[in-house]
């Protein structure tokens, strides 16, 4: 399959999970000569076609594809510049997760042994104006280390090492928010202890192979 394709595919699933409205959010992916293939402004996920996906550089210039790009290439082409490990990056607005960036954030809270493993920590960056540098510079606290970020009053970001486990990082951060939310009218979600997240920890590195940086775990 195509990467055009395979792009578009996820776009369509973007958009049929509800995870973005109307002309809301960008998908991209890296090619293997390190451009970056992304979707055009003014476009419905759920229509995107072949034809709609523009090729850039590392600068966001056009390198193929005549339609206009989208305003927030520059969240993209921030975390490929600076991940070499990331191949993909998806923005969108999913709701039970915007709702959370919009309010209080309590997804960056040890809840899920799955959730900690497979997504870690989940920062806030502070509210910027969509489009600007200042919007990028509000994730670079975090871009060493985060493949999830939540934009305050905005949406989320997540970054993967291709453009299907970017989306089933969307998908999980999304029933994560879902459940949290729910626990808060329950009462509040209980959290896991320091001693048990180290135990966690430690069966994640021997079992699973997984090394997680020092920024990435959740320390109280």
């Amino acid at each position: 399959m195509s990467l055009k394709k395979e792009l578009v595919e996820i776009c369509h699933k973007v958009y049929a999970k509800g995870f973005v409205a109307a002309f809301d959010g960008n998908l991209s992916l890296r090619t293997p000569d390190n451009t970056f293939l992304i979707t055009r402004s003014a476009i419905c996920k759920g229509d995107v076609t072949e034809d709609d996906i523009i090729e850039i550089d590392c600068y966001g210039n056009v390198i193929n594809g005549s339609a206009k790009i989208s305003t927030e290439n520059k969240i993209h082409l921030f975390i490929y510049n600076n991940r070499n490990d990331i191949n993909a990056v998806i923005h969108a607005h999913p709701v039970y997760t915007t709702a959370i960036a919009s309010s209080k954030n309590i997804l960056d809270r040890p809840v899920f042994p799955e959730v900690v493993l497979t997504i870690g920590r989940v920062p806030l960056c502070k509210y910027a104006t969509p489009s600007t540098d200042e919007l990028t510079e509000s994730m670079r606290p975090f871009v060493g280390f985060a493949s999830v970020f939540l934009l305050q009053n905005h949406g989320a970001v997540v970054a993967g090492k291709n453009i299907n486990h970017a989306y089933y990082l969307m998908e999980k951060l999304e029933h994560t928010a879902k459940v949290l939310i729910n626990s808060e009218i329950l009462g509040g979600a209980n959290l896991i202890s320091f001693e048990k997240l180290e135990e966690l920890y430690s069966i994640a590195e021997s079992t699973y192979g997984l090394e997680i940086k020092n920024e990435n775990k959740f320390l109280d």
